[in-house]
């Protein structure tokens, strides 16, 4: 068995404010490092074996806080980016409602048709994690992997490794510094976590 630890980076001033933020490479906020923090402490006792994660500095700053101290190569992956809103990218619902209305009735309507102009699509997201997948099942037995992303690909790579199909998709929602844990045996996984943020609790939770 193979464990697959899974984290999404700490709030950045975009969730706070509702903008949509793909590729856009931006920072947490001090919230979200004080976030990252607790995902720390939370993990201090678990092995990791391998970590994988997002290039973009939300994300690869969180890895490298959880795993400060443990001497463990941090292997930044593209595959783990945030989907690519193109024309969206930084906008806020209501800006791309107005502009966009498509785009937010897909998204209402749980679409599997959803894509963004000048970006990706949810199809193209599912055929990057896909191949990302792939690379973890490679791992032997008894490894545990720590991946940290952003809220949308983390929920593919999910439904991935349980071949739930991109269909499951909008019934995950991944919060920031969350902890999920897949488990996976060679014909199978199993979700063992999804979403837990208890090690948040005394911090103001913002999505």
């Amino acid at each position: 068995m193979s464990k697959i630890l899974i984290v999404r980076h700490g709030l950045t001033e975009f969730n706070s404010n509702r903008k949509f933020c793909g590729i856009t490479d931006i920072d947490m906020s001090p919230e979200g490092y004080r976030q990252i923090e607790k995902a720390r402490d939370r993990l201090a006792k678990q092995k990791i074996d391998t970590v994988f994660c997002s290039d973009l500095k939300r994300a690869r700053v969180s890895a490298e806080i959880i795993t400060a101290g443990r001497n463990l190569e941090i292997r930044t992956a593209p595959e783990l980016r945030e989907m690519n809103y193109g024309r969206c990218e930084t906008m806020t619902w209501d800006e791309i409602s107005k502009d966009f209305p498509d785009i937010t009735e897909n998204m209402i309507h749980r679409s599997l048709n959803l894509g963004f102009p000048e970006g990706e699509s949810l199809n193209d997201l599912a055929s990057r994690i896909s191949r990302f997948a792939g690379v973890l099942k490679q791992y032997p037995p008894e490894q545990t992997v720590l991946v940290v992303g952003h809220s949308g690909p983390l929920g593919v790579l999910i439904c991935t490794l349980l071949e739930f199909g991109i269909e499951a998709f909008w019934r995950f929602y991944i919060d920031n510094a969350s902890l999920s844990i897949v488990n996976t045996y060679p014909d199978f996984a199993i979700l063992n976590l999804l979403n837990d943020i208890s090690h948040l609790d005394g911090l103001k939770e913002l999505k």
